[in-house]
């Protein structure tokens, strides 16, 4: 049970980590360039991922095993991609805040698929 709540803890705190940089990248908060702001969110998504596989083993939940957990890991590759172009790699503002917008959307998702079991979600 610790696992889980190290895991729930750990994606609330990446959530709103994720949220309020996307707001200071919009407003072009020197926050963003604080050396904080670099370290603690890849330390708390350590522990996410770190957790997450200690469920996954614990619950005998397997990628690639079941449909709901590969699709989950899938949808985290594309939340991380979209979260580096929103955050770092984005060329202009439209792009990072169109990028921005669009993890929270795969990050709702993700988080959906993983309290309801089910990939379709949203059919």
């Amino acid at each position: 049970m610790i696992a889980k709540y190290v895991h729930v803890s750990s994606v609330i705190a990446t959530f709103i980590l994720f949220f309020i940089r996307g707001i200071w990248m919009i407003s072009d908060s020197d926050l963003l360039q604080h050396k904080w702001t670099k370290r603690v969110p890849p330390v708390i998504d350590t522990i996410l991922l770190a957790s997450a596989i200690i469920l996954s083993v614990s619950l005998y939940q397997y990628p690639f095993v079941h449909a709901w957990l590969t699709t989950k890991v899938v949808a985290l590759f594309l939340y991380i991609g979209l979260g580096m172009l929103a955050l770092t790699y984005g060329k202009t503002k439209t792009i990072r805040i169109s990028a921005w917008i669009t993890a929270q959307l795969c990050f709702f998702y993700i988080a959906a698929v993983a309290i309801t079991k089910n990939p379709l979600v949203l059919s």
